[in-house]
């Protein structure tokens, strides 16, 4: 009975449902038995995960966009959600350099507007808004960034999620700060990776494509260090989230952070010698004086919050995380069942997750 049977029955809405994460989460609640509802742009390609898993035939998806504030609310209105969760975004670093203005557009407005959404729709009894590590205001220092820390930014991207966490913060405060008012919390979690990601300008997806296409990948940073997750991690986080926040309304609003533990932190060339390991047909190499945009060579986050209150915790070590992406490509490559293959991989992670004792999946 995970998280409590608490999505069986219930009317969610993800926004973003097209994207990775979304997708991902969609096909999860659906085997949760939740009615899903998605909003989102077309998917970028015909390998993306929403596509590829035919989820549109499983799930009640529109085409919008979110920042259309007409639109959004009225498929919040008619859809009547019980719970809301915002995943839709600009997702990516490198193009925020080339497309600021679609960035903080996407990034910022979208945010207010799913936010007025929930605050017009009375049937939303929890909202989570989805923002990303890349929130704080990155010191590139050992230890792991905490809930309370100072947001920032210093890449359009990042940015544009420092003030996504202060918006969410000011809808808090301004909108819903009653009891009877919706509970509203903040997912920030850290690189997550996981079969059906073909975004441009990542580092797994990019090392699948160069598989594909026979070449070796080049690498711009390798010992960059980041807290690696499988898909999975972060999205039994958002789940546990919302189904506290549904059981337990005030108690758990405001910002969380998901990521795996203290010491689980690996650099990009040691994900890819890992993925090396389970998948040999791949390589890489990194070109001498590359030219680079600035991005964190350091960042982690501190779990302890969602550790002792949520009793949360990440199931996967980082072996199991490779071998669960790379399981997830080999199926991609292979044009494989790829619905019944993200659902094996759901089903396996809760087995691991109740065998290891996690409270959600018990």
């Amino acid at each position: 009975m995970s998280f409590r049977n608490i999505y069986k029955g219930k009317k969610v809405l993800v926004t973003g449902d097209t994207g990775f994460k979304g997708s991902w989460l969609s096909i999860w609640l659906q085997e949760l038995g939740a009615d899903v509802y998605g909003y989102a742009l077309d998917p970028v390609s015909a390998d993306d995960n929403f596509v590829t898993s035919n989820l549109a035939n499983y799930i009640k998806h529109e085409t919008g966009d979110i920042r259309n504030l007409a639109n959004l609310v009225t498929f919040f209105e008619d859809v009547q959600p019980d719970i809301a969760f915002h995943l839709a975004a600009q997702p990516l670093v490198l193009l925020s350099y080339s497309d600021p203005v679609n960035t903080f557009e996407s990034n910022l407005m979208g945010v207010v507007n799913f936010f007025e959404a929930v605050r017009k729709t009375a049937s939303v009894k929890v909202a989570v808004n989805v923002t990303s590590d890349k929130c704080y205001d990155n010191k590139e220092w050992v230890w792991g960034y905490r809930e309370n820390d100072p947001m920032g930014g210093k890449d359009p991207y990042s940015a544009s999620k420092g003030c996504a966490e202060l918006i969410t913060n000011s809808y808090i405060s301004s909108f819903f700060n009653t009891d009877s008012s919706c509970s509203v919390a903040s997912a920030r979690a850290g690189n997550v990776i996981g079969g059906g990601d073909w975004a441009a300008d990542r580092i797994i997806p990019d090392y699948f494509r160069s598989v594909k296409a026979g070449h070796k990948l080049m690498v711009r940073n390798p010992y960059a260090t980041r807290p690696w997750q499988h898909v999975l991690e972060p999205l039994s986080g958002y789940l546990s989230l919302a189904s506290k926040l549904f059981m337990e309304g005030k108690k758990y609003v405001g910002g969380w952070n998901f990521g795996p533990e203290d010491t689980a932190n690996y650099s990009v060339k040691d994900l890819i010698d890992s993925i090396l390991t389970e998948f040999p047909e791949g390589g890489y190499y990194t070109p001498q004086d590359l030219q680079r945009p600035h991005e964190a060579n350091f960042l982690k986050l501190d779990i302890s919050k969602a550790v002792n209150q949520l009793h949360w915790r990440p199931v996967l070590t980082f072996q199991e995380t490779v071998k669960f992406t790379v399981d997830g490509y080999k199926a991609d490559l292979n044009n494989s069942d790829i619905l019944q293959n993200r659902k094996s991989q759901i089903r396996q992670y809760t087995e691991y997750a109740i065998t290891r004792n996690i409270e959600w999946a018990i």
